[in-house]
Parts: C-alpha cells; structure tokens; sequence
C-alpha cells in the first residue's frame, strides 16, 4: 500500500506524475479549487481585516471527502503550479482536509519529467504564505470591485453588466482605440516610385518625399518625362539579425494568434494540456531565462542537427522587474522530441514554442545591406532610393523563419546610367490606429503593467461574453485612389478602386462599452486608470515579497473606493443614458431620441416622462450606431411591424425586431427570419419561413393526450411531457404507440 499521497490539479498531470513515482506514491487530482467565496454574498468580513469567509464548493465536497479518505495514514505532498494561484490551491488543500500547514510537504517544478519530479521530491518546502497572501488580496480585492461596482451598473447602465479591476481597463483601452480611429483626420499624399532595369533585372526604387497635391504630383511627373537617371551612390553594409527571446505566457499567445491564428483562450488550454502531459515546461511565466540543463540540452541538438556554427547559447534577461509567476521561459522539455501525440492544434502550438526555444539559441543571422541613390537629370533637388539585401547566413531563420524576403540588386555603380520603364505617382491616404486584436491587447496590457500572465486569457473571454466586446471580421469600404504614371515617355491618368479598412478579428466596443467606460472614467477615475491599475499589480508583488501586508493594502484601496460607491446612489439613470434628439417625427410632432435601453442601442419616439402616451421603441438599424443612426433610419424602424402578407391558408403575416433578432409574427407564433430583414423580406420568403416552422412543429409533436401529456421528438431522441416533468423513452418503445397510462408511468417514476 502507497505511504504517500501527492495532489495535483488535474488528472491529467496526475497520469504524467503518476508514470515517474514507483508504488509507494498514490497520485490523485483536486480538479482545481476546492474551497473558495461562496458565488452569492459578499462573504468578506470588512470590519474584521477583510477576513474572507470562505467554503468548500458544493461540486467539490465527493472530491474533498475521497481525498480525505486517501490522505488518511499518508504523507501528503502537495503538488499544484508553481504560481501563486498553484500555492493558493495547496493552502485551500490544507485548510479542507484538515491538514497541518507546517508539516504538510509542498513540492514544485517547472515541468513534468522524472528529474524534475524527483528532485522536487527531494526538495520539499512549506506552503508560502506570502504567496498565498498576494494571491487572496487579488481574489478579495476583486470580489469587492465586482460585489460593489456591478450593481451601480446594473441601476445606472443596463442589468447583467459587471466591472472588474482588469477588465474594466482592459474594455477602456478598445473604446478609447475607437475613438481614435472615429476622430482621426485622414490626409492624402502621392507616392513616387520608378521601375528601373540593369542587365534584364527590374528592380523599383522610391522617391525620398511624398507629394502632397495632386496637381504638384502630376506638374512633377511632367518635368521628369523626359529624364535621364544616374547613379550617384551605392552603399553597403553588413546587417545582423538576433532571435527574439523564448515564449512567456504574453508572448506565446502574440504569436501563436499570429502565426497559427488561435485565440488567447485557445492558445492557453491547447498549452495546459501540453504542460500536463510533460511536453512543455509550465505556461503561466514572465520569465525568459532557462535552466543551465536546457541551455546545455538545446546546444547539443543544434551542435548534432545543424553544427556548430549554428550554435550561439543565450540567456536573456527578464524585461519585467516583478517577474515571478515563475522562474523559467516555455520552452520543450525534450529537444529531440520535434512533434508530440496530441491532435494537430497541440502540435502545431508545440512546434512553435520549440522553433522559438530552439532558435533563441542559435547564432545570428547576417545579410548585406545595400543602398542606391538615383539622380534625376531634370529635378536635381530630388533622388529615388533603391533598397536591397541579400542573406549571406541564415543562422537561426533556418529553424523559425523570417518574413521577409531577399530583395537582391544587380551589380551597380556609381556614375551608371539607368533605364526606367516606368514613374508612378499613386495616392496614399494616413491610417488611424490599428484596433486591437487579442493579440495587441495582451500586448497592450503587458506594456502598462496591468495583469499578470494567469489573467489575459480569462480577462478577454469576459469582456466578450459580458457583451462589452464584439471579435469581428472588417469588411472594409471602397476607396478611389488616383494614380498618375509615366510609361513610354507618355503620361497617363486613371483611377483605382480599392477596398480599405478591412481586417479579421478585431475587437470592436459596444454601445454599452462606450456608456460603461465614459461611467467609471466619471465616477470612478481611479479604478479605470492605467496607472493606478498598474500599481496595484506592484502591490500585490510588494504582498508576495513580504514587503507588505494584506490586510493594509486592501484597507487603504476600500477607504477611497467605497466612497465612490456611495456617491452614485444621488445619480439619475437618464443623466448616464445620453439619450441623443434625433429631431421630431413628422407626422405625430413627438420628439425621437437615440439611447441605450436595458437590452441594449435603441431609438425611442416620445417622452418617457409624457404620462399620456406611452413612448414607442425599435432597435437600431443595422451598422448604425448611437452617434450616426439618422432620424430618417430612426423612422423607418418606428413604422415597424411591417404588414408582409398572408399565409396560403390566409393569416395574417407581420415582421418586426425584438430582443432576439428579426422575427415574423403569425398569430401567436414568433418565427426567427435570421438574417433576413424585416423591412425589406418578401411574402415569399416569409410564407417559406412560417411553413419550415410548421413543418418542424409537426414533426416535434408525435402524440397528445387530453390531460395534456405529450409526446415531443427532442434534440436526443422520443420523450414524455407533462409540462413540469420529462421522461425520456427507451429505444424500444414505439413513441406512436405509447399510451397514456404508460407515459403518466413513466412521469410517475421521475424525481
């Protein structure tokens, strides 16, 4: 029988652990938490030092009682991450199983091998309890930011909103984005280029300035229509090209998004299962350093696969002070291993992180740089640069790569006359900011200090589930371009249609996001601010190093943040709303408004406070928005429900938008049109639509009895209804023959 009982998080790293350890080791998983702030309530006493209030979760209680039943009459070794969130799960462990904290073993690696494992076994501490410390301020500090902020939202903005100290800031940074984009003054110039040719070799050169005017850009083309090009200067120079450091959690996700176009959550689960299977080192770090046996491992496979000219051993320093989520990069935990088991996404995400490792320590590349400036016989003021480079040794791009390609030159020097084929003026238009992408956000946060790599993943998955942000592909708008060129010595003009603006997976605000951030940037200007959000990231460091208490940290963040709370109880929801007067209907004179109601953008016609009439309500128009939706639109929605026609046996069909989308309405029934429109779908079309509902209907309903018991054909085969109760049928009972008293039996029989 085993004497000792190590816990991990998962059952996943509890079968890789398990395969090292011999017969005296009984591994079993927590599956996570065991004990946390119960869902409803505060739970956290403010009087008594913040004192949290914690419970073992009611789908943990199997899991604590067998681990209990386990532990019994064993050593117990406490295995889970390594971060603070790893600790804070090994002190909830102690505290549900009764365990004492001094003598209890606490064992951590940064990747599930043998070795690892058994020199942690050799290596056993206590539980850190300034670790455990900074992780119970975040999770405190963040239940009351929620518990207090949420329901100020919910009564001033819209219901099932939440705030949150990282998303909050997170939602600001894509509004204030918008915002820039929205404001941003576009301005046009033309960009000169020429085609030369030496040798039968075509190569393009650029002119050093852009032209603001057209007619300047055209008059220059003129005088240059029949020029004579020379070169004047050619200039060379060695280039040399370092690898970028191995991943951390920030910028695994950066890359993995775009190279292999994952999402952050996606990038995220694909590596914990990589690290709980033993392929990788552990996944939540903001450290680049390696171990001397990883060094020393990754120069012996590159000695061995590519010799040793390829071969350059690196340590990079850390570029975050507070690094300390852990101690190593993500790197393989076996060089020789180039592809793992898993399906295809883990291995592609596998193979990134060992190109990336792999080539952090390999040499640099180097290429040739060269540079031509070109004379013009007829504007000596101006010149074209011809740029290109040749690679001379791909040293760590053997491995990862590069994007870009050699732009090799002919042979040129300096007094050479040149032949051009052909000067282009074409019209360039300024871009605003890009939006953020998941990617650019977690860079963006990781640039201010606001996170730590544990929370980008579930911070971004939240603010799109909340409905603060919308992950969506651009499709971009035409543009005329003008273009000016000179070919044969015969000068042309003409113009081009482009498509600007498009883009994929952008993350875009929502009215809502607008109203929520322009709200806190108000009313709660600290909690939103970049720096001060930072900050708090630093004290919770200052909790972990033992540089300051817990206790006193949250104290002095609720003495101004509740405040702050209680001051919004004298603000009035229309004060918050914006509504926006888009003018006056034409026909009943009452005043039509664009607002966020409580299920989101609308447009309103009358006054809410007019106790004479109720105030009519229709959603926004399609790619509309609080700011440019027009009274004109406004109406047309207003006239809705839109008479479409009649069924073939003669019922009336109306369309309209409701909270779920566009619908027909035929008497009592409400029909989904998605994504057809209600202001612009045909009667036959509608007629198409009633008649697959019916058909469904038909199809669904098998049998009905007079007490109203039916026989429904659901998503996972045959089954009884009472309405209140369901009973599923068994494969061999025929649905069309079932009798009544055998499905009242069959209701009878469920709990």
């Amino acid at each position: 029988m085993a004497k000792n009982l190590v816990i991990v998080e998962s059952p996943a790293k509890a079968r890789t652990i398990a395969r090292f350890l011999g017969k005296d080791y009984e591994v079993e998983s927590s599956f996570g938490h065991v004990r946390d702030l119960p869902k409803k309530g505060l739970n956290i006493d403010i009087e008594d030092s913040f004192k949290p209030k914690y419970e073992v979760s009611a789908d943990k209680k199997k899991v604590v009682s067998s681990l209990k039943k386990a532990a019994k009459n064993k050593e117990v070794w406490l295995a889970s991450d390594e971060d603070r969130e790893g600790e804070a799960i090994a002190w909830h462990l102690t505290k549900a199983l009764g365990l004492d904290t001094d003598k209890t073993k606490r064992i951590v690696f940064h990747e599930i091998t043998k070795p690892a494992i058994e020199n942690a076994i050799k290596n056993p501490r206590t539980i850190d309890e300034k670790l455990v410390d900074a992780q119970q301020a975040r999770r405190i500090l963040d239940r009351l930011v929620g518990y207090e902020l949420s329901p100020v939202l919910w009564k001033k903005i819209q219901g099932g909103l939440s705030a949150g100290r990282v998303q909050s800031v997170a939602v600001r940074l894509i509004v204030d984005r918008e915002r820039e984009i929205k404001d941003f003054d576009t301005k046009s110039a033309f960009k000169i280029t020429a085609t030369f040719i030496d040798k039968e070799q075509e190569f393009n050169g650029e002119l050093t300035r852009q032209i603001e005017l057209y007619g300047d850009a055209k008059s220059w083309l003129e005088e240059v229509e029949n020029a004579s090009y020379t070169v004047t200067n050619v200039s060379s120079k060695p280039s040399i090209k370092n690898p970028s450091p191995p991943f951390i959690t920030s910028s695994l996700q950066q890359e993995a998004s775009r190279r292999l176009g994952y999402s952050v959550r996606q990038t995220m689960t694909l590596a914990q299962r990589l690290y709980e299977n033993g392929d990788i080192t552990y996944m939540r770090t903001d450290s680049t350093i390696m171990s001397e046996l990883a060094l020393k491992a990754a120069a012996e496979y590159i000695y061995k696969e590519y010799g040793q000219k390829y071969a350059k051993t690196r340590q990079y320093k850390t570029k975050q002070a507070s690094a300390q989520e852990a101690h190593e990069a993500i790197r393989p935990t076996d060089f020789k291993k180039t592809s793992i088991s898993g399906d295809k996404q883990q291995n592609n995400l596998y193979k990134l992180i060992w190109q990336r490792t792999l080539a952090s320590q390999m040499a640099s590349a180097e290429s040739k740089r060269t540079e031509v400036k070109i004379e013009i016989s007829t504007k000596k003021e101006d010149h074209f640069i011809v740029k290109g480079e040749v690679l001379l040794f791909d040293g760590f791009t053997k491995v990862y790569g590069t994007t870009n390609e050699d732009s090799i030159l002919p042979s040129l020097k300096d007094g050479q006359k040149l032949n051009c084929i052909k000067v282009i003026a074409t019209e360039t238009f300024s871009r605003p900011p890009a939006r953020y992408s998941e990617a650019s956000l977690v860079r963006k946060l990781e640039d201010l200090g606001i996170g730590r790599p544990s929370t980008y993943a579930p911070t971004i998955s939240t603010i799109q589930t909340r409905g603060y942000v919308e992950k969506t592909n651009l499709e971009g708008s035409e543009r005329q371009v003008r273009i000016i060129d000179i070919k044969d010595k015969k000068l042309t003009e003409h113009t081009d249609t482009v498509i600007t603006g498009a883009d994929k997976g952008k993350l875009l605000p929502t009215p809502v996001a607008e109203l929520t951030t322009d709200f806190l940037v108000k009313y709660f200007a600290r909690i939103v601010d970049y720096k001060f959000t930072a900050k708090v990231e630093e004290d919770f460091d200052d909790i972990a190093e033992g540089k300051e208490s817990w206790d006193e940290m949250l104290k002095r963040f609720y003495d101004f943040f509740h405040p702050l709370v209680e001051k919004t109880e004298d603000i009035k929801r229309s004060e918050v709303a914006k509504a926006r007067k888009l003018g006056d209907d034409p026909v009943t004179g009452e005043p039509v408004f664009a607002r966020l109601g409580r299920f989101g953008p609308l447009v309103q016609r009358g006054d809410a406070e007019d106790k004479t009439k109720k105030p009519a309500f229709a959603p926004l128009p399609a790619n509309t928005t609080l700011d440019s939706v027009t009274l004109e639109q406004a109406l047309t929605m207003l006239a809705l429900p839109r008479e479409v026609g009649k069924t073939s046996d003669g019922k009336l069909i109306t369309a309209n938008f409701g909270r779920f989308g566009p619908y027909i309405k035929v008497e009592k029934q409400f029909i989904s049109i998605k994504p057809l429109d209600p202001l612009t779908i045909t009667e036959k079309e509608a007629r198409d639509k009633y008649n697959e509902q019916q058909k469904k209907v038909a199809e669904r309903n098998i049998q009905e009895f007079d007490s109203g018991i039916k026989v429904l054909n659901g998503p996972y085969g045959p089954y009884v209804t009472d309405g209140k109760k369901n009973a599923r049928l068994a494969k061999r009972i025929d649905p069309k023959r079932i009798t009544e008293s055998e499905a009242k039996e069959l209701l009878a029989k469920k709990s």
